[in-house]
């Protein structure tokens, strides 16, 4: 294309499209390098052979209704419902509950239905930043509540919503991920979460709680989802079977109140999520296969999660901190002052290791002495290795200071 012809096809972007940030990319790294930089699902637990056999018997059974134009399937809405009902989200039915294409499709209609430019949304500081772009993309404000070791920090929370209603500013929602936090691994305590529910009550705030993390769980009490303790309807409830099915599926869902999931539906505007996948999904799901499967990949994520913590105890210098998680993919560090992330990248490249940076989980440009670290995807001996050259690369950065 001559340059005269894009100049003329740069004239016809929408503002918008001029002006959106580019979109996250998976990271181009050098052959041999050991990546412990993103949540990728384990490839040796993908269940190959029952989503065959799901499909097999689904194509058997009715193929015009699995292949053709069609609904979301209801048994996949049934079995959705039965399972938040199971947990204790007694307000969830057919008709709040909606199917869509992966967590992060409904993280970024939310903003569509709730957000005007300049509205303000709160989010956790460090959080997952694919949803805070979705909602700078409608024009939020976003306003950064610090995680501790303990989840959100609910009086940094209580503080900043009565300065903002002081202010008379009424922000929309607030986006919080209270189980296995990413990129944390926290775990918001039960009389967190009760009290984070009543200040949404108190001041008219929606909570947005992502539960991508909540079924893996390796250690602890199961607590109640924000959804089962909300009791007047100030919950929107995500979840995905990315995480303990496979992301490449692309199926979650979510619950909340009907007036929001009907607005959701309408923004959704391709319509169902197909009869096929819907399906195949449901047909794995049923009959206990999925517990039975989630059964494994904890005792699976447990020993990778070890072997992490093991090495990271052997090659990380003594003054490196972290939280143990006991769920999810991630464990997250705090550097030292004179291991600067930045510089610790650098060094990291050449001793062939990738991590997450923590500043690219922070809306607010925090987060220069925080890495994430995914223990989820790479083998245990990679996990091992790959420590191994990221506590070589620290203590580099270190002689060098």
């Amino acid at each position: 294309m001559t340059s005269s012809a894009i100049q003329s096809l740069d004239a016809l972007f929408s503002t918008r499209a001029k002006t959106v940030p580019e979109s996250g990319s998976w990271g181009d790294e050098a052959e041999g390098t050991i990546s412990l930089a993103y949540g990728f699902a384990d490839p040796q637990h993908f269940p190959v052979k029952q989503l065959v056999d799901a499909t097999a018997e689904i194509l058997a059974e009715d193929v015009n209704g699995a292949l053709n134009y069609g609904p979301t399937y209801p048994g996949l809405i049934k079995l959705v419902v039965d399972r938040l009902q199971s947990r204790g989200v007694t307000s969830a039915t057919a008709a709040n509950t909606m199917i869509s294409y992966g967590s992060s499709q409904i993280l970024a209609l939310v903003p569509q239905i709730l957000v005007d430019p300049g509205d303000v949304v709160i989010v956790e500081g460090p959080c997952f930043i694919g949803a805070v772009r979705s909602f700078q993309e409608a024009g939020a404000k976003i306003e950064t509540v610090p995680v501790r070791a303990d989840g959100m920090d609910i009086d940094a929370l209580a503080t900043m919503l009565a300065d903002l209603k002081a202010r008379n500013i009424h922000p929309k929602f607030i986006y919080t991920t209270p189980t296995y936090q990413n990129p944390t691994g926290t775990m918001m305590p039960l009389a967190n979460r009760k009290r984070l529910v009543a200040l949404a009550e108190q001041y008219g705030v929606l909570i947005l709680e992502d539960d991508a993390y909540g079924d893996l769980r390796f250690e602890g009490e199961r607590l109640p989802q924000l959804a089962a303790l909300d009791t007047k309807g100030w919950v929107i409830h995500v979840a995905t079977f990315s995480k303990i099915l496979a992301p490449g599926v692309r199926m979650a869902y979510c619950t909340g109140p009907e007036a929001v999931i009907k607005r959701l539906n309408k923004f959704k505007v391709e319509g169902s999520s197909g009869p096929f996948l819907t399906r195949m999904v449901e047909r794995f799901a049923a009959d206990g296969k999925l517990d039975a499967h989630i059964g494994e990949l904890n005792k699976t994520y447990l020993r990778k999660r070890n072997v992490m913590l093991a090495a990271m105890k052997q090659s990380f210098p003594s003054d490196v901190q972290y939280e143990v998680p006991m769920g999810g993919f991630f464990i997250y560090c705090t550097l030292p002052a004179d291991i600067p992330t930045a510089k610790l990248a650098a060094k990291a490249r050449e001793h062939k290791v990738a991590f997450l940076p923590g500043a690219g989980c922070y809306a607010n440009g925090q987060g220069q002495h925080e890495i994430r670290l995914a223990f989820s995807y790479q083998n245990d001996a990679n996990i091992a290795e790959g420590i191994t050259r990221l506590g070589a690369a620290m203590k580099a950065v270190r002689a060098e200071a």
